[in-house]
């Protein structure tokens, strides 16, 4: 092997990325946390997981605790993304314009594929001293409580217990689903299943029914008894 000339110049270190470190250590984060749950994680084992070494990993993330903090944020983000759409925008839109439908159905769907997940938010979430300050529960229960003072919602209707009833539901029927199911399609049913029958009592519940012909309409259509032949 040749030897480096003595006047050579030095090699050029590789040039650190903290950004992308802390990334890699939460993508190794959410892996452990969607496979084991939250008795499963460590920042060890992430650090390993993630290619970096401890003290690396230590400096981004000081105890498990922050680690799980930091990945519920993450799902915050993309929960608001999948449901209400662009962040930058979304807070502006008047709440009679939201597609309630859509929004049942992105919800659902978003639990369903992340199951271990959005239950490990929820729960980060639920016991909070101020869930205001997630993202997604703060827009959520702001929109609830915009659309209570309009002509579309029944009078008397309390946000922050529909709020927590419907993500509490949302993020446990996926225990139910994936117990009873065996395939994709079966668990995309089982969502259908879920936003449908939250659609119903919404519509039977908080929303005025005269402001939502469509809807009502179509869950009824949806009662109606199949031809079978």
């Amino acid at each position: 092997m040749a030897e480096r000339p003595k006047d050579a110049a030095p090699r050029p270190r590789r040039k650190r990325d903290p950004d992308a470190t802390r990334e890699a250590i939460l993508e190794a984060a959410r892996a452990v946390l969607g496979q084991d749950g939250k008795e499963g994680l460590s920042v060890s084992q992430v650090a390993h997981r993630a290619g970096v070494n401890r003290t690396t990993a230590y400096q981004h993330f000081q105890t498990r605790e922050q680690l799980i903090e930091a990945t519920a944020g993450w799902v915050s983000d993309k929960l608001y993304s999948a449901v209400f759409g662009d962040p930058a925008t979304a807070p502006n839109r008047p709440v009679g314009s939201v597609d309630l439908e859509a929004v049942a159905e992105h919800l659902a769907d978003f639990a369903m594929e992340n199951p271990e997940l959005g239950r490990i938010w929820l729960f980060e979430v639920l016991s909070s001293q101020q869930p205001g300050n997630d993202t997604f529960f703060r827009q959520f229960e702001s929109n609830l409580e915009q659309f209570a003072r309009t002509e579309f919602a029944q009078p008397g209707m309390d946000p922050e217990v529909i709020a927590v009833l419907m993500l509490a539901g949302s993020f446990l029927w996926p225990v139910w689903a994936r117990a009873h199911t065996r395939t994709d399609q079966e668990r995309q049913e089982m969502a259908r299943r879920f936003s449908r029958e939250i659609l119903r009592l919404s519509l039977h519940g908080t929303l005025r029914p005269a402001k939502y012909p469509r809807l009502e309409e179509r869950l009824n259509k949806e009662l109606e008894p199949r031809d079978t032949e």
